[in-house]
């Protein structure tokens, strides 16, 4: 029982770390662009929630990582 919450929670933080790394990749291709400072903020707070989702995700992961092998 406890192996599946370890796997599961390490695809969850396999997901929150591509939501990261996609979240870096939009943001440099947006500076890149040359865009305005207004542009460039536009994209930023549009990034911002999935950022702070990617994170999350991560933490909780990792959290059931944790407790999967702690219980198991």
């Amino acid at each position: 029982m406890f192996e599946f919450i370890t796997w599961g929670g390490a695809a969850l933080s396999l997901a929150g770390l591509f939501g990261l790394v996609w979240c870096i990749l939009r943001v440099m291709k947006a500076r890149k662009a040359g865009l305005s400072d207004d542009e460039l903020r536009a994209v930023v707070q549009g990034v911002l929630p999935w950022n702070l989702a990617s994170l999350f995700l991560s933490v909780i992961g990792l959290m059931m990582v944790i407790l999967g092998i702690s219980f198991g």
